[in-house]
């Protein structure tokens, strides 16, 4: 039977499906619109099947909060095109809204809730359908505390929620406090709750930075004694470019060469471990101001760190919990 452009842009409204696989879905079941939309969604599972290989690299992530629950949800695509797209917009506000109301726990949870006829998982195939790029839900973050935050940034590839562990907390402080975390990309809310695998880590690489410094200040001076400048000689590509535009001898070069390395093994060999404890502290108490939330020094107020700024908003106030959720390299 001949398929009609009513029943055509009927079936686009119902499903978003391009106009030549709605005319062809229509063709194939004799207009019959119910079986029509089974077989785009089909079309979705198989198009889906086809991608898995493909890399979801883009998307789009929105948060939201009520009460005392948060939540954020990044559904990925392929491309920057599509995670534009109001209609992509759109699902992801639809499964957001899904899960805000069964305040989910998990994101296998939201894959499962109903959105209309369907499950999230399944709607989501069918938007694969619609595109034909690969689609998925890369994140699902949520929080609960005694009252909640979230904020969403331009351009919807970031976004933050945030607990605190005080009733009916001023919009504004909860505002200024999602947007620090967005901005500011801290590991933790306290030193007491910094993984103690970070603080090795990041203890470690104080030492021997401090090490490498303290060494390359003994070469500096040893260099400078025997009338080198350190600049000329601080690498093997150094000395060799250095030397072929003449502005080192090769005796230069050679004596610049034993210097360094007799120096930096005798240097290396007597370090004195308290100072170097010491010097690693203090920038491992840097690591702190710059990546512990209540610790960082607060983008509204210089003058404040997150933890004065809210003690001075409510005695006693702090964040519980905080989650953060970036497409983009940080």
């Amino acid at each position: 039977m001949a398929v009609t452009m009513a029943e055509i842009t009927k079936l686009r409204h119902l499903t978003s499906a391009g106009l030549m696989d709605c005319k062809k879905a229509l063709a194939e079941t004799d207009g019959d619109i119910e079986a029509a939309v089974e077989i785009l969604r089909k079309k979705g599972q198989a198009v889906a099947a086809k991608r898995e290989d493909r890399e979801a690299s883009e998307g789009c992530v929105l948060s939201a909060n009520e009460g005392t629950f948060a939540a954020i949800v990044a559904l990925k695509c392929e491309t920057d095109f599509v995670a534009k797209n109001a209609g992509f917009v759109a699902t992801t506000q639809m499964i957001l809204d899904a899960a805000m109301k069964a305040r989910a726990k998990s994101i296998e949870e939201v894959k499962s809730l109903a959105v209309g006829d369907q499950t999230v998982e399944s709607l989501i195939v069918e938007e694969v359908g619609k595109t034909g790029e690969k689609m998925e839900l890369g994140a699902y973050e949520w929080i609960e505390a005694e009252s909640t935050t979230s904020y969403n940034h331009l351009g919807n590839k970031l976004a933050t929620i945030a607990g605190f562990n005080q009733p009916d907390v001023d919009y504004q402080v909860g505002r200024d406090i999602a947007m620090q975390v967005a901005s500011m990309n801290p590991v933790a809310v306290t030193i007491e709750s910094v993984p103690a695998s970070v603080i090795e880590s990041e203890k470690n690489v104080a030492i021997e930075k401090t090490k490498e410094e303290q060494v390359k200040k003994a070469v500096e001076a040893a260099l400078k004694k025997a009338g080198i400048n350190p600049t000329h000689v601080d690498s093997e590509a150094h000395i060799e470019s250095n030397t072929a535009k003449g502005w080192i001898t090769p005796e230069e070069a050679d004596k610049a060469r034993q210097i360094i390395a007799e120096v930096s093994a005798q240097k290396a060999a007597n370090l004195p471990e308290q100072m170097i404890e010491n010097i690693a502290k203090g920038r491992l108490n840097k690591f702190f101001k710059e990546s512990v939330l209540v610790e960082q020094e607060f983008v509204k107020d210089s003058s404040l760190t997150i933890g004065q700024y809210l003690e001075k908003s409510s005695k006693g106030l702090t964040v519980v919990e905080f989650k953060r959720v970036n497409l983009n390299q940080d």
